[in-house]
């Protein structure tokens, strides 16, 4: 077993992860207000292939990823939309679990919904009020955040210089820096839930620490992630009101992932907008969504385009590829190969390195064409599966006649602008069984995976 390290956001410092005991990660999944996009399935991918490589290292890991669907966005877009918020957060919800799905990742542990985590929010937030860091206004609760000493301790802000973000609704506040626990119904509101303080519903940041609370084999969390959007104010308020209700930690270590940089101007495209993830997988296809997400470093920003994603495409045929022309091979593994894993495993322990993880896998394969390594394909089949690419290791059939008159016709239906004929011709193939993948080079197909 490695010992594995991550940066920790709070000291700044690189802390290891205690193999010794359960290691429990929440990460903060997406508001469903509308379908995810790309930016949302960062932390879905980062956190999914994390959790996978701890097990592989004989860490006792568990995921757990929620799903916010009680949240002012919500509201906002489901009365834009003509619709009830509670369906609006539904459907939402369905087609994020159906755009993940899509992936090929798996699911985390554990997907908790603020809606049926509405109990143990109001029995936090009325500890919080009992032992004097919250109060009630008008129907809303607020936390106190002066009475938590520490705020400040993650984002390494001034109190005095933070601005939560909330709008002013008419609920006096002791302190402009407070913070709704609590919210009273509005009007226009359809959807409420009966508190202490009257109808309503949770604010944003206690949702979280409740829902990680109650998923949490006890705190502290040993990792708590999400996007480094959610630092200030979200993680910042989970730790107040965690830590002052329960006086222990809320997590051992933040880990935060970078956020994903666009130009929407190019992003406009006649065909859709790819920053959607639907709309990047139904072009580019899972694999290549995922070689491209874990293409740079988790912490740092990633730029988000069209090159980004032919330039994944392209690393994925080289690997393919390679297992056509290898095919079967069962030769045993050289010490070339080995040693080349062995630095493989130590860049992901190495706070997740998995653009120099994917760096060894290239260099393995480099050598292994040019005949200075041997019976690599195992080797390689390991190391995909710990980028969440096991898939390019699959040999596709043949395709047969039906599947490339059908690819034809798409290609002529897209050349001449009809891009629903394209989209519903690409429908047909994946029920055929076939994953229709563009490139600058032109579509292909790869057998999809049934399993």
């Amino acid at each position: 077993m490695r010992e594995v390290s991550v940066k920790d956001t709070a000291s700044g410092e690189r802390k290891p992860i205690d193999p010794g005991v359960p290691v429990s990660i929440y990460a903060c999944g997406p508001t469903v207000y509308s379908r995810i996009h790309i930016g949302n399935a960062r932390p879905f991918v980062v956190f999914s292939l994390f959790s996978r490589f701890l097990r592989s290292e004989g860490y006792d890991a568990r995921l757990v990823v929620n799903v916010t669907d009680i949240n002012d966005k919500i509201y906002e877009a489901a009365t834009a939309a003509g619709v009830g918020s509670e369906d609006l957060a539904k459907e939402m919800t369905a087609a994020y679990l159906a755009d993940t799905d899509r992936l090929g990742l798996g699911r985390p542990d554990s997907e908790p919904l603020a809606s049926e985590t509405i109990g143990p929010i109001i029995d936090l937030i009325e500890d919080l009020i009992e032992k004097d860091n919250a109060y009630e206004s008008g129907g809303d609760v607020y936390f106190s955040v002066r009475s938590f000493p520490d705020y400040g301790s993650l984002s390494h802000r001034d109190p005095d210089e933070m601005d939560q973000g909330e709008p002013d609704d008419g609920s006096p506040k002791r302190d402009p820096l407070d913070f709704a626990l609590w919210k009273a119904q509005k009007e226009g509101e359809d959807t409420s839930w009966d508190s202490p303080w009257g109808p309503g519903r949770p604010g944003w940041h206690i949702e979280c620490s409740a829902m990680a609370e109650q998923e949490a084999d006890g705190l502290p969390l040993a990792i708590h992630g999400g996007g480094s959007d959610l630092v200030f104010p979200h993680h910042e308020n989970e730790i107040a009101q965690s830590e002052a209700a329960r006086g222990v930690p809320l997590a051992g270590i933040w880990m935060h992932n970078g956020m994903i940089e666009t130009d929407r101007e190019k992003m406009s495209k006649s065909e859709g907008n790819i920053f959607q993830l639907s709309k990047a997988l139904d072009r580019y296809g899972s694999e290549a969504v995922v070689s491209f997400l874990v293409s740079g470093h988790y912490r740092q920003p990633l730029a988000f385009g069209e090159e980004g994603l032919e330039e994944a495409v392209a690393r994925n045929e080289r690997i393919r590829n390679f297992f056509r022309e290898a095919g079967a091979d069962g030769a045993e593994p050289d010490s070339a190969a080995l040693e080349s894993l062995e630095r493989f495993r130590d860049a992901l322990a190495d706070d997740f390195n998995t653009p120099q993880a994917l760096a060894e896998l290239f260099d393995l394969l480099r050598r292994a064409n040019q005949g200075e390594a041997s019976g690599v394909a195992p080797v390689m089949r390991e190391m995909l599966g710990l980028l969440g690419l096991e898939r390019l290791a699959e040999v596709e059939e043949g395709v047969d006649e039906e599947a490339l008159a059908l690819l034809e016709e798409r290609e002529t239906a897209r050349a001449g602008g009809d891009f629903e004929q394209a989209d519903r011709i690409r429908d047909r193939l994946a029920e055929l069984g076939w994953e229709v993948r563009d490139s600058q080079d032109g579509a292909s197909l790869v057998r999809l995976n049934r399993s």
